[in-house]
């Protein structure tokens, strides 16, 4: 036992004996790991923040955008079509399975005025539904109802910016404001999302019944009433791409699209959306990770010049212990110990700064960050696998010195 022990005892002796050497050669290799650990949770923390901003939309949540539109040969933006109609909206809800709730909306930017407050808005016209479909919550008040959308109410639910802006402090709900050319009543508020992709928080939501009062709601030519863009809730996600082969289907009848014809919609889905940016953000961790294992390579070579120098330095200790019967597999297992020792201690260490410095800029609120238990794994055998790599030669130059030849060094 005490023979698979003496490597270990040895590669001690040989750290501990240059102790600001090894000190200087262990930092190296902890300000490494410690990047490491810090870049790649503010990737992960980036990735977990998008992703739970999207969760809170509601990851059952597709929305049907219009397509694009092709005049001339030349194809405009997707979205600049005016395919959708409300009554493509009603026959999704009426012949497509596995959807608990479809809302149409119409949007327009109008002029809001408060008292002495006004401010340019989204006004969004739409249907009892939408509050189900976007997974929206009522700070106060209420949102409009069934009775209010067909008797075209004129009353308004505000997003927490629009509320703030106008009314600051004070309660909105049951006072008047002026929406473009007509007065509405403010029966609600809606809890903030925070700033993402699709916020409410910026947004006025009414009737569509009252919309079409305010703003002119286009038609098609078949008398139908155009709508921005249609959203939906799938009450089973395991059937949402049968959802979305259902929607597209009846869509394209509905539309009259020859088989060879594009789509002039687009139906995407949360869940879409939160895989393509966990994709992005999971590559833009990997190049934080890289970027930081650039200052692990400097220290890698560092500890390869460390452990030269303590082979010259060791020269003459080298030969006395192969005239005493040291093979060549001690040496070279002392000194390769010695180098992983030194830069699995700074992994260790690198692990307990890098998760400090993640800590203090998530309490500091200034990003949220996430270190989690594969990062920390990996950055500690990286560590202890470059001292094994950079350790090597040194370790093999030190074993195959003549020990003739070593005695005599001075």
């Amino acid at each position: 036992m005490k023979k698979w022990f003496e490597p270990f005892s040895a590669a001690w002796v040989g750290v501990t004996s240059h102790k600001l050497r090894s000190s200087l050669t262990i930092l190296g290799i902890v300000i490494g790991i410690a990047a490491v650990i810090s870049l790649m949770s503010i990737g992960k923390g980036a990735e977990a923040d998008i992703l739970s901003r999207i969760e809170t939309l509601g990851s059952d949540l597709m929305t049907i955008r219009p397509g694009a539109v092709t005049s001339a040969g030349v194809r405009s933006a997707r979205g600049s079509a005016t395919t959708l109609t409300v009554e493509d909206a009603e026959a999704i809800a009426e012949q497509v399975p596995y959807i608990s709730a479809v809302a149409p909306l119409y949007s327009s930017n109008l002029q809001l005025v408060a008292g002495n407050k006004n401010m340019n808005s989204q006004v969004t016209g739409t249907t009892p539904e939408y509050i189900q479909t976007n997974n929206l919550n009522i700070l106060s008040g209420s949102f409009f109802s069934d009775y209010d959308y067909q008797h075209g109410a004129k009353m308004a639910v505000l997003g927490s910016n629009v509320k703030e802006t106008l009314f600051g402090d004070a309660n909105p709900v049951g006072q008047e404001m002026r929406m473009g050319n007509i007065i509405v009543r403010v029966i609600g508020v809606l809890a903030s999302k925070g700033e993402i992709w699709g916020s409410p928080d910026d947004a006025i939501f009414i009737p569509l019944t009252a919309m079409q009062q305010t703003v002119a709601q286009p038609r098609t030519a078949k008398g139908d009433r155009v709508v921005s863009s249609i959203s939906l809730t799938v009450s089973d996600k395991e059937k949402a791409d049968y959802v979305v082969a259902e929607i597209t289907s009846l869509l394209r009848s509905r539309h009259r699209l020859g088989p060879n014809a594009d789509n002039d919609f687009t139906v995407t889905s949360m869940e879409e959306i939160a895989s393509t940016l966990s994709e992005t953000t999971a590559t833009m961790t990997i190049f934080l990770g890289a970027m930081a294992a650039i200052s692990l390579l400097v220290g890698g070579i560092g500890v390869m010049n460390i452990m030269l120098v303590s082979v010259l330095e060791r020269t003459r200790e080298i030969g006395i212990l192969k005239a005493l019967g040291a093979q060549e597999r001690d040496i070279w297992t002392q000194f390769l110990i010695e180098a992983a020792f030194l830069t699995l201690s700074g992994g260790i260490i690198g692990v307990i700064v890098g998760w400090v410095v993640s800590f203090i800029i998530s309490s500091m609120g200034l990003m949220t960050t996430v270190v989690t238990a594969d990062t920390v794994i990996l950055a500690v055998c990286v560590s202890a696998g470059i001292g094994l790599f950079f350790g090597f030669y040194p370790a093999w130059s030190a074993s195959r010195l003549n020990p003739i030849e070593a005695l005599r060094h001075e």
